[in-house]
């Protein structure tokens, strides 16, 4: 299974936490709609043998395009690419993006899928972050968009300063009103270089707490394993049947190809991205260069991506695996490094597979960083 995303890198506005690459200038849409399908033609020998059962419409804020931008763009995957029968087609859309005319226009198209950035359905949330939707706009496209679209995912962020832990819960229960099979949820992470990061500086925002973030976190687990949701991966829950496959193909290490500025893209040994500077990507496409940077990835590099990748998964660290590719010395290297999490049940062993225990999902990143390779000899 390989997968296709297109990085879409415009948005209305510009979200205070936000750190991906994006223009809030539409001058340069249409230029921007040739160029992903002239690289989508420029890059289809790589995946010459391969079958596309993924396509994803990423940002950026991909619902601002035009129905019919987006058909061009799927229709170009289709004329350069082998694609599966029935495939994945994600568009993430914001809910001010989605009247219910819009709606039922992408319904009738290959789309089938929507991922939605609803974030909260509380307004002072939503200013604190900068969305350009309102509470009522977030309900209004899902009441809609659940008329048309079985598969739909929204995305919820916890750990927002002012929160309470009755608010989170009222989040949880009105998303699960709607009926939703897919939940994506992440604590708001301030990172360098955001408007959250100088508002915090500068007083205006109370910086998140962590030991906020991981009660919400507890209480977001049990409240939606207990309405049948799996919590397949550290921030995704999905019902049966509705994993996201796109995603899911990332934590697993199958192939992928990144089309945009900003896009990466992994084809098992090596790791490629495209320049995150719309200008510079344009001039390359129109001058027929590729405008990427590769990367051979090294045993180091590809035993620390199977751990970080594994422990957010419920499919776990295969310790055979382990071994079979990377050797002995590094599964020993592994238990070693594991042993003490093991010992504060923070991590637990079944079947040869290395897991995070409930106790600590939500320390897995920093417990994958301890049994990360560094340098052994």
């Amino acid at each position: 299974m390989s997968g296709i995303y297109i990085h879409i890198p415009f948005c209305k506005q510009a979200c205070h936490y936000c750190d991906f690459h994006f223009s809030t200038s539409m001058n340069k849409k249409d230029e921007m709609v040739l160029a992903l399908a002239k690289e989508l033609t420029m890059r289809s020998n790589e995946f010459k043998n391969q079958i596309v059962e993924t396509i994803y419409f990423g940002g950026g804020t991909p619902s601002v395009l035009e129905i019919a931008e987006l058909k061009f763009l799927i229709d170009a995957v289709y004329e350069n690419y082998t694609v599966a029968e029935n495939p994945e087609i994600t568009l993430e859309a914001n809910p001010d993006d989605l009247s219910n005319n819009r709606i039922i226009e992408l319904s009738n198209n290959r789309i089938n899928r929507l991922s939605i950035g609803i974030q909260s359905f509380f307004e002072e949330d939503l200013k604190l972050m900068n969305r350009a939707h309102n509470a009522d706009e977030a309900k209004a496209c899902l009441t809609e968009a659940t008329k048309h679209f079985d598969n739909i995912s929204i995305d919820l962020i916890y750990g927002i300063p002012g929160m309470s832990n009755e608010q989170w819960k009222q989040n949880i229960e009105t998303a699960l009103s709607f009926n939703i099979a897919h939940i994506s949820s992440y604590a708001l992470t301030v990172e360098p270089k955001t408007a959250l990061k100088k508002l915090i500086q500068t007083g205006k925002i109370v910086e998140p707490s962590d030991e906020a973030a991981q009660e919400q976190f507890v209480i977001l687990t049990e409240t939606l394993q207990a309405h049948d949701f799996i919590h397949y991966e550290l921030s995704n829950f999905g019902k049966k049947n509705y994993f996201s496959k796109n995603n899911s193909s990332y934590w697993l290490g199958k192939k992928y190809l990144g089309i945009g500025p900003s896009a990466h893209s992994y084809d098992g040994v090596s790791r490629s991205w495209n320049v995150a500077n719309n200008a510079l990507y344009l001039k390359s496409i129109q001058e027929n260069q590729l405008p990427n940077e590769t990367e051979i990835l090294s045993m180091q590099d590809r035993y620390n991506e199977y751990i970080m990748t594994g422990l957010r998964t419920i499919w776990g660290v295969d310790l055979n695996r382990i071994e079979t590719e990377f050797g002995s010395k590094q599964l020993v290297y592994l238990k070693q490094q594991a042993q003490k999490f093991l010992d504060d049940e923070l991590l637990i062993i079944e079947n040869s597979i290395l897991k995070t225990t409930s106790k600590g999902k939500f320390l897995t990143d920093g417990i994958a960083s301890d049994l990360f390779l560094i340098n052994l000899e």
